[in-house]
């Protein structure tokens, strides 16, 4: 090799060469210096100073992409958030009575779980892995056989049928494809449909282990080597085994494939609050961000439903386990703990049924809560063994979360126990306060909204949090003292409601925390008529006044949310455009796209000004792999607009319909995207959706709408 050449290389790798002792050198004086930056002692003045160079650092951060410098502002928060609670812990305790010892002990233990919250969130959201497809072998003969399950108690058969027909379509050699009902509810209905669509059928005498026994029971009649799991109502689209099986294929120690639940229809607080916005759902931050984040510490956990197991490691660790009532992320746990290795592939393959009430989805989160707790008390995953510490932090983080009802709850209140009782819950002056908790608050806020902006809006978690709290709450204390308490219970889904009404059962502990917190505002505002403005009283009363006033937004959503509106359609419609041509009773073809569906019909925009008359037509709906025939009644034809109904009248039209509304490759493409957040925007289209739910056009106080026929 030339001189010349060598020169060249060497010069190339100047920078570098250069740069790493310089980087080197950096992060041990940052090391050096850390220690005086988050425990040096300021006057509230100098902090002020200290808070504001940190958040101009972090305006001049934020604008550099890439996860670098996500991974620097995270730093800094956890920095800012480590030299708050030092200061709170050195500074700001000194109780003159019992009772203040417990509101001020109370509020700093709520922060402190905060700061852990934050921390395991970071860990878990800065990376995600966003692992991809494998392909399948070229040899369809080497593909292996999967054994499909549907549990089902409780539900009806219009709810199962879809994710049967789904199941029994996905493109898999069909002698090497078996889906099975699992009936726990022992109907003859579902015994006629299976027989008639050619799918297996599983009873047992009893209902011991709810879910999870209606699995391991079907697992002694079953054999193929992998196993699909799906909720009764989770209809999976016609690649969901052949985008999932190639990583099982692939690693032969991989116990698990687990994909997002992706719900067509609107959960309560979409239903009630959002009226339309672009605003992620609660379970998005948990498949869009969390799960991935899982995935790069080998901690991706089973959900229970739109997952791939594989049979010997679920027979390995005695099938699903039911010690807590959330058997799937117990069984994962469990799995890992065996050397077993887990995956996840954030593409949504299978959407289902939302819960529709929120009384009902209040049940299903305080069953979350209370198996998440039972893991955390019977198991703790921190402790456990055979796991890595990186899978030790994600399980820990799942279930730690589920403890948040009681600081939610001493944030909410703590303001009053000043504006109330007159007790001081922080010993310190408020423009310290202001200094060390607002620069705090504002990092915490901004690097959230950078790390998972796309699946979580700011504010809006304080919204559900807020709604669980007071359920969430007795619950809490009770499964950690008693952790074997409590048992499975079936959410219901798929039922109408012919006429809103407002769920004062599900949200009268927000209206009374709603009545305190606006009388906590009231004497705040009393307080700062009856001191002067540059008195430490006055300043007291403007912070609380605030706090009371910034605690008062999610309480008021949260109130309102209680308004449950109107549902008549049997089947929730999604949005969709697909090539269609209608042909009438005398032969003419009308082309047009759709622009949503159902299971119960479509609506249609059409290319041309002809129109076809109302009455019988068939669909004929033009998919990637093939046409798709369904027999529809033209409802309405206004212009380009049409409203189609299906008829369906033979089990293979009805898994046409399922196929051409749930069964599309590309059937919920982009379903997980959202636009960025904006922390300020988000604060204020939280402020105007509690605000619209109350005086708005949907406002509590309208009377409620008599049922219209729909179709």
């Amino acid at each position: 090799m030339s001189l010349r050449l060598l020169a060249r290389r060497a010069t190339r790798r100047l920078p570098w060469l250069i740069s790493l002792p310089v980087t080197v050198g950096a992060a041990l004086l940052g090391l050096a210096l850390l220690p005086a930056i988050l425990f040096v002692p300021l006057a509230a003045e100098d902090q002020l100073v200290f808070a504001l160079g940190c958040f101009l650092l972090f305006l001049v951060a934020n604008r550099f992409e890439g996860r670098a410098a996500s991974a620097f502002l995270a730093v800094l928060s956890l920095c800012v958030t480590a030299r708050y609670l030092h200061w709170r812990l050195t500074e700001t305790i000194t109780p003159d009575t019992p009772w203040q010892a417990f509101f001020m002990y109370g509020l700093v233990l709520a922060e402190i779980y905060a700061g852990i919250a934050m921390f395991l969130g970071y860990f878990q959201t800065l990376w995600p892995l966003n692992r991809k497809p494998v392909p399948m072998p070229r040899d369809v003969e080497s593909w292996p056989e999967v054994d499909v399950y549907i549990p089902s108690y409780n539900e009806s058969l219009d709810v199962v049928r879809p994710t049967v027909l789904a199941a029994l379509a996905m493109d898999w050699p069909a002698e090497k494809l078996k889906v099975w009902i699992l009936d726990d509810g022992r109907r003859p209905e579902f015994r006629r449909f299976a027989e008639e669509s050619g799918c297996g059928y599983i009873i047992r005498g009893d209902n011991k282990g709810a879910k999870a026994g209606n699995i391991n029971h079907a697992l002694k009649h079953t054999k193929a080597p992998f196993i699909a799991i799906f909720d009764c109502d989770h209809v999976a689209t016609r690649a969901f085994l052949q985008l999932t099986l190639g990583w099982l294929i692939r690693d032969s120690r991989l116990a698990m494939v687990q994909t997002p639940h992706h719900f067509y229809s609107p959960d309560p607080f979409e239903r009630n609050l959002t009226a339309g916005r672009d605003v992620p759902n609660e379970g998005q931050m948990f498949y869009g961000m969390v799960q991935p984040g899982n995935d790069l510490w080998d901690a991706a956990f089973f959900c229970g439903s739109c997952a791939v197991i594989r049979r010997e490691a679920l027979e390995e660790v005695g099938g699903v386990p039911h010690q807590t009532v959330t058997e799937d992320c117990h069984c994962s746990l469990k799995m890992q703990r065996r050397g077993w290795r887990t995956a996840y592939l954030r593409v949504p393959l299978a959407s289902g049924l939302a819960t529709e009430r929120l009384l009902i989805h209040i049940g299903q989160r305080m069953r979350w809560a209370r198996g998440m707790i039972q893991i955390f008390r019977v198991e703790n995953p921190l402790f456990a063994s055979g796991l890595r510490l990186g899978q030790r932090l994600c399980y820990f983080s799942a279930t730690f979360y589920y403890l948040f009802a009681i600081p939610r709850l001493v944030f909410l209140t703590s303001p009053l126990a000043f504006l109330l009782l007159g007790q001081n819950v922080i010993a310190a002056s408020p423009l310290a306060i202001a200094a060390y908790a607002g620069s705090h608050v504002v990092h915490a806020v901004g690097t959230g909204s950078r790390l998972s902006g796309r699946v979580r809006h700011s504010f809006w978690s304080e919204i559900y949090e807020t709604v669980m709290v007071f359920y969430l709450l007795p619950l809490t204390f009770v499964t950690l003292l008693n952790p074997a308490k409590g048992k499975f219970n079936v959410t219901d889904k798929g039922g109408l409601l012919p006429e809103g009404y407002y769920d004062l059962r599900a949200v009268w502990p927000n209206m009374v925390l709603t009545v305190l917190l606006l009388t906590g505002v009231g004497f705040g505002i009393r307080g700062l008529f009856l001191h002067p403005s540059d008195s430490l009283e006055f300043q007291a009363y403007l912070l609380n006044g605030l706090w009371a006033a910034m605690c008062l937004v999610p309480v008021i959503a949260g109130v309102a949310v209680g308004r449950e509106r109107r549902q008549i359609r049997a089947s929730a419609r999604s949005q969709a455009e697909v090539p269609v041509e209608l042909v009438t009773a005398d032969g003419t073809v009308v082309g047009g796209m759709t622009r949503n569906l159902s299971l119960g019909g479509a609506a249609l925009v059409l290319e041309d000004d002809a129109v076809p008359p109302l009455g019988e037509v068939r669909a004929q709906f033009v998919l990637g792999d093939g046409k798709v025939e369904v027999p529809a009644t033209v409802l309405r034809a206004v212009e380009h607009d049409v409203s189609l109904s299906f008829s369906p009248a033979t089990l293979e039209e009805h898994g046409a319909i399922v196929r051409l509304v749930f069964s599309r490759a590309d059937a919920w493409v982009g379903a997980m995207d959202h636009e960025q957040d904006r922390p300020l925007r988000s604060l204020v289209n939280v402020v105007r959706a509690a605000g619209a739910a109350f005086v708005g056009k949907t406002g509590l106080f309208r009377p409620p709408r008599r049922p219209a026929a729909a179709a």
